[in-house]
């Protein structure tokens, strides 16, 4: 039986297949995305570049040589791979469990292809036990609060954490997620939202899901 680390490390190695010859590519944050970059290394010399959804990010892909780029001067990108916190059968996806959910949206609307890499607990039947992060404006903090409690969720303010952007993030526990693209379309259009941790308009098109028999599922 393979760890946790083991199942990400095994998924982030199978994604360098998804990467074009030198491309500027998408990268993402999180844990799994850290094995990924490590990977990255070793191809260096075949990666004309990288767009970065975090500050985190960009540290370490200029720190293993990558040049990282503002999204603005390099237009669409061919592949974007970037963990989850959570994924559904549909390839749905709650992100945003390190706060970069706004740049990681961003990002995955400027991509062709997302490839989602994952270990297999994160695949769920349905989206929701994992809080739901949404990143607010600061001065709406307790009228989004109020709306996303009308939804049914039960919402947390991520304390002493600011986002990349100088946002605050509230947590949303309890929230019944049936229909992940109106969910998504209801919290964006709260006053003050700038963006929720739904990736359903715009989920996955591919996950690499690590097993604990040491193989790598592929969904599409």
């Amino acid at each position: 039986m393979k760890t946790q680390d083991q199942m990400k490390m095994a998924a982030a190695k199978k994604a360098v297949q998804y990467i074009p010859d030198n491309a500027i590519i998408g990268v993402g944050t999180g844990s799994t995305v850290n094995f990924l970059i490590d990977e990255l290394a070793t191809i260096r010399d075949r990666i004309d570049g990288a767009v970065s959804s975090s500050e985190a990010t960009t540290a370490r892909l200029k720190a293993i040589g990558i040049p990282v780029y503002e999204l603005n001067s390099v237009g669409d990108l061919e592949v974007y791979i970037d963990g989850a916190d959570e994924i559904n059968h549909h390839l749905h996806m709650i992100k945003g469990g390190g706060g970069a959910l706004t740049r990681e949206k961003i990002v995955a609307a400027a991509s062709r292809q997302l490839v989602c890499i994952a270990d297999e607990a994160k695949l769920v039947q349905k989206l929701g036990a994992f809080p739901l992060p949404v990143e607010v404006l600061p001065m709406a903090r307790s009228l989004v609060a109020r709306k996303l409690v009308k939804l049914g969720g039960h919402p947390e303010w991520r304390q002493d954490y600011v986002t990349d952007n100088g946002n605050i993030i509230l947590d949303v526990h309890g929230l019944n997620i049936m229909a992940p693209v109106e969910m998504e379309e209801t919290i964006n259009h709260i006053p003050g939202v700038i963006c929720c941790g739904l990736f359903a308009r715009r989920h996955a098109d591919v996950l690499l899901l690590g097993r604990a028999d040491g193989t790598v599922q592929v969904l599409e």
